[in-house]
């Protein structure tokens, strides 16, 4: 164990949270072991101002709980405790063992690790956890810094590294590799060679996870404000596919299709960046869009009417997409709906027109267009028609749709004019 102290790092504790340090005091007064741990201690290393931390402690789950009447235990593969106080969360794990230490084990036969609560010491716990950037270890007692692992070396060098044999380590946890992308992403780090070249082999075990926690880490890949790189990442180490399959495809034949989920992943990055909320719906509906789209042409093709096609399309994509990610209702129904707008975006007609800015999902369909338009995809131009049109009053849009109805009450594809040049 390489000690660091105070006068060869850069932690503070006044970047700490109190509450983390409190807990961290109340666990050391009763004898007990306690250290921030993880992306908290190498967030601070780094210089950044982290927002959740983790404290690593020798005592138990049980005995964690007895200490904090505002804690509980959750978690069954891995047994945790959270530590509540108001709305912050100090998450608290017990030092993990080697399988042959005392405690609840359990791993399949494909070697993916079941249920782990075997218990250990700190060297153990550092050895155990996955990338080396994340097993630095900070003690508010002492103010010293505890590397195990290399993980102050590879700070230094801007390189993520599985803790370990990378082929091992994934055959036990498949998800640590879309973590090995997630954090190269969020850092601008360089993937290890060996951590990379294991990814080639195991990129398939990604296919036994649950579609649940695979929703939960699509979340965390595409909505925490690095989602562009993290998509290049995906591409480049062929893991898209075990997660999306059709949308790599289309991606991979389509110029257009990765120009619609770049200009997504870009957008998004941008309203994270500004503090401005994001949702699931909108990017799912950009990975999902491509196929989506094929199917409802498809339908059409066989006489299907514009909005049922879509409506079924949309059903059967999201339903098969389910097999892999389970993308609950409440972000399925706004991508449903941000795909049925699409057609009547293109084809304003009459009053039902004038209403549509007023509706609930307007305004993400709306950005769904632009993000067509700027991938190449033809819409008639009716984006920046649309930009025009929904700065209009509800008497003003109504006579700018009526204005433009032909002779005979029929209209052409695009359903409006090209917005005037502001020059």
């Amino acid at each position: 164990m390489k000690v660091i102290p105070r006068n060869q790092h850069c932690i503070s504790r006044k970047n700490i949270s109190p509450n983390a340090l409190k807990v961290m005091a109340r666990l050391r007064g009763q004898d007990f072991q306690a250290y921030l741990v993880g992306g908290a201690v190498r967030d601070l290393l780094l210089g950044g101002h982290p927002k959740d931390f983790d404290v690593a402690t020798d005592a138990t789950p049980e005995e964690v709980h007895g200490l904090f009447r505002n804690s509980r235990i959750i978690g069954r593969r891995f047994r945790i405790v959270h530590v509540r106080f108001g709305r912050e969360i100090i998450e608290v794990t017990t030092f993990r063992g080697h399988h042959d230490g005392e405690g609840e084990s359990r791993q399949a036969d494909s070697g993916v690790l079941l249920r782990d609560n075997v218990y250990g010491t700190l060297e153990e716990d550092a050895v155990r956890r996955d990338l080396s950037i994340n097993a630095l270890y900070y003690c508010s007692g002492d103010f010293t810094v505890h590397d195990q692992v290399g993980g102050l070396d590879d700070l230094e060098a801007r390189r993520v590294r599985i803790i370990g044999d990378p082929h091992e380590r994934y055959r036990e946890d498949p998800v640590r590799m879309l973590r090995v992308v997630r954090f190269a992403a969020k850092l601008g780090f360089r993937i290890e060679q060996h951590t990379a070249a294991a990814i080639a082999e195991a990129a398939g075990l990604l296919d036994a996870i649950s579609a649940p926690r695979l929703f939960d880490e699509v979340l965390k890949l595409f909505l925490a404000g690095h989602g562009a790189a993290t998509l290049t990442l995906l591409r480049r180490y062929h893991l898209l596919e075990h997660l999306f399959p059709e949308a790599a495809q289309h991606m991979a034949r389509d110029v257009r299709a990765a120009g619609l989920l770049e200009a997504a992943m870009e957008s998004t990055d941008k309203r994270v960046a500004e503090d401005r909320p994001v949702t699931p719906a909108f990017i799912l509906a950009a990975l999902l869009w491509p196929a989506a789209k094929l199917r409802a042409d498809q339908l059409r093709d066989r006489g299907e009417p514009p909005v049922p096609a879509m409506h079924s399309a949309a059903q059967q994509v999201i339903a098969e997409a389910c097999h892999r990610i389970a993308i609950p209702k409440r972000f399925s129904q706004p991508m449903r709906e941000i795909w049925e707008f699409q057609h009547r975006l293109e084809n304003p007609r009459g009053r039902r027109a004038a209403e549509l800015p007023e509706q609930r999902r307007f305004r993400a369909a709306y950005d769904f267009l632009l993000l067509r338009e700027a991938a190449g995809e033809d819409t008639g131009g009716v984006g920046e028609w649309w930009t025009d049109f929904q700065e209009l009053d509800l008497e003003a849009r109504s006579r700018e749709v009526a204005a433009q109805e032909p002779a005979g009450g029929k209209r052409g594809r695009r359903g409006g004019r090209r917005r005037r040049s502001r020059d």
